[in-house]
């Protein structure tokens, strides 16, 4: 058996029709996680929401360098970026635990349409204008006693079973 390296392993590229829209995340590793993330996945866009999303050494070093290569943009208004994407056509998915989310593994994702997954602050999650203009809640069944996950862990078991489902 033989460790592969990003050189010789048998993964081809592929760019999946999903924006991922972050609504305030603004710690510095998370954003770097996410863009590795975004890159894993071959997400088509992250769009990064709020004041002070930091860019600098911190994020760097997490991202190891791929955020040259995941298409991005910053933006101030979160509610402002989905409305447009919703008026586009694209399936709004907030990844969100509230009394009328839905588990993830039992939501049909859409082949027909592009899809805008929506992420919130580490500690507030997807605010409530953001869950009211969603198509559909999703969230991640969780068997502990804790009832939340790291922002970046949810969307790494999201974008999986998106991404999944869309092969």
């Amino acid at each position: 058996m033989m460790q592969l390296d990003h050189y010789s392993s048998p993964f081809s590229k592929r760019t999946f029709p999903i924006t991922l829209v972050c609504e305030n995340v603004s710690n510095a590793p998370n954003i770097g996680s996410l863009f590795r993330t975004a890159d894993a996945f071959g997400i088509e866009k992250l769009v990064l929401c709020g004041q002070n999303i930091p860019m600098g050494r911190k994020m760097i070093k997490t991202s190891r360098a791929t955020e040259k290569s995941v298409n991005f943009e910053i933006v101030d208004d979160a509610l402002a970026v989905v409305s447009s994407l919703k008026a586009i056509g694209y399936e709004i998915l907030a990844l969100e635990i509230t009394n009328n989310s839905i588990p993830i593994h039992t939501f049909q994702i859409s082949k027909n349409k592009p899809v805008a997954l929506l992420i919130g602050d580490e500690n507030f999650g997807v605010s409530e204008p953001l869950l009211r203009v969603s198509d559909t809640i999703i969230h991640i069944d969780m068997y502990g006693q804790n009832s939340s996950m790291n922002v970046v862990q949810a969307t790494t078991v999201a974008l999986y079973e998106i991404t999944r489902q869309l092969l």
